[in-house]
């Protein structure tokens, strides 16, 4: 059986990670607040932040900015999203 989180992006009881995503206090913070589907959608929304402002990975601004985004996707605040980028309809 998966095990669960009381997902901070969703609100309710959800499959969580199989292990943190970071090493460190953030990693276990994640794990513990985040389910597998709101991490996926993350990811995905990441990769589109890097790809349409080409950051740099190694630039500490720029993960920087990419954490300060995750956090916005996770709280459910405004967060950047890829110019012109329409997300499905469901």
């Amino acid at each position: 059986m998966a095990r669960m989180v009381n997902c901070k992006k969703y609100g309710k009881e959800m499959p969580g990670l199989t292990v943190p995503p970071y090493p460190g206090p953030k990693g276990q913070e994640i794990y513990a607040t985040v389910s597998q589907q709101a991490w996926q959608e993350w990811q995905a929304q990441q990769t589109m932040l890097i790809n349409e402002k080409q950051l740099n990975m190694m630039d500490p601004d720029a993960r920087k900015y990419l954490t300060e985004q995750m956090e916005n996707f996770f709280n459910n605040d405004d967060y950047h999203v890829a110019e012109g980028y329409i997300p499905p309809e469901e």
